[in-house]
């Protein structure tokens, strides 16, 4: 790999920026107008990669307001400098500004008859999430790739939680109670049998289609069941996702569930709140040393409106980080792009509101083992 430094393009980079542009591209080139116009855009980087004093390379990344992702816009390599491994070595650094700037996701769009770009993307980690017909001047197609380019480095401010990936699609809220817990007690087992367990505990019987999910009073007792401490917030009272069955019958065994949890809450020292939990009373929770499971609309994340249990990890002045269990393999995510997913405060408080007309707040605290 060529050693090359990174400074951002300045108005006395010009000509050396339209000069590489004519070399790199027949068609879709940025005009001289438009290169002047990124420089003095001071949310957007455009990127130089110097090689001798000699301009080897350029990124132009775009950074929109309202919202915590980057572009990758264009990119381009001196054709005697191609590989050397400066185009990973330029990317690189542009996720690292990107990253610094406080973007959480880096998207870019490459043509589908470039496959060396392809096959570098790829290997850098990106992975390909749609198509855009007809996207280039000469009617060439563009793959879109999206990556993951900031991540928590876990401290001692906050428990340290394992990362358990949910083993079906129903079993969320589980594999979400089982990481809490593992990280209050390390001697907690996280596996399938014990994920499949705390589902025929904690089911509602009925919810939306499909298998029942988990609500928060049978996660609640089944944290304490197993000797854990546990609150329960939950910003509505009688029977939750009711309205999400048609049924009467459904409808009634709901209610009779309900009846059921409260009646074994009522024989524990579990604590029951009907008041939404804040983020504050989220961080002082992890503060000190318990683990709140939170059930969000997944409306921000894929646009989905699927109730989901996450477990919240840690709080900063930006973000809430969660561990997400689902990881979608057929889009290609894998676990680490689930662990610490940071989540922008503001996008959270929205997001831990499921439903329109009354929207619900649930979550379950859990605290250490209770003294036998």
């Amino acid at each position: 790999m060529i050693q090359s430094s990174f400074r951002l393009a300045t108005a006395d980079d010009l000509d050396s920026l339209v000069a590489l542009e004519d070399r790199c591209f027949h068609t879709d080139r940025i005009s001289r107008r438009s290169f002047r116009r990124f420089i003095d855009m001071p949310r957007d980087r455009l990127l130089l990669a110097e090689h001798q004093g000699q301009l080897a390379g350029y990124c132009l990344v775009l950074m929109k307001t309202n919202t915590r992702m980057a572009r990758i816009y264009s990119i381009a390599v001196a054709p005697e400098w191609r590989g050397a491994g400066l185009g990973e070595a330029i990317v690189r650094e542009a996720e690292r500004q990107a990253a610094k700037a406080g973007r959480i996701v880096m998207r870019l769009e490459v043509r589908t008859d470039n496959p060396a770009a392809i096959a570098l993307y790829e290997r850098l980690g990106y992975r390909r999430f749609g198509t855009l017909r007809d996207y280039y001047q000469d009617h060439q197609d563009a793959l879109r790739f999206e990556r993951r380019i900031l991540f928590y480095e876990p401290s001692a401010e906050f428990p340290a939680i394992p990362y358990y990936p949910q083993t079906t699609d129903f079993t969320c809220g589980p594999a979400s109670l089982l990481m809490a817990m593992s990280a209050v007690d390390e001697r907690q087992p996280l596996t399938t049998l014990e994920e499949l367990r705390i589902w025929r505990e904690a089911t509602t019987i009925f919810m939306l289609a499909g298998h029942g999910g988990c609500g928060p009073h049978g996660l609640a007792l089944s944290a304490w069941n197993r000797g854990f401490n546990a609150t329960a917030w939950i910003s509505q009272e009688g029977p939750l996702f009711r309205e999400t069955v048609r049924s009467p019958d459904k409808k009634r065994v709901l209610e009779l569930v309900h009846e059921g949890f409260l009646h074994d809450i009522g024989q524990t020292g579990i604590e029951l709140h009907h008041d939404p939990l804040t983020l504050e009373e989220i961080e002082r929770a992890l503060r000190a040393g318990q683990v709140p499971v939170i059930l969000i609309s997944t409306w921000q994340l894929n646009r989905s409106r699927v109730p989901h249990w996450v477990t919240v990890c840690a709080v900063d002045d930006q973000f809430v980080y969660l561990h997400d269990p689902e990881v979608n393999v057929e889009d290609g995510e894998t676990i680490a792009d689930n662990q610490y997913l940071p989540i922008d405060r503001r996008i959270f408080d929205r997001m831990s509101r499921y439903g329109r007309s009354q929207p619900l707040q649930a979550a379950v605290i859990v605290g250490p083992k209770r003294t036998p």
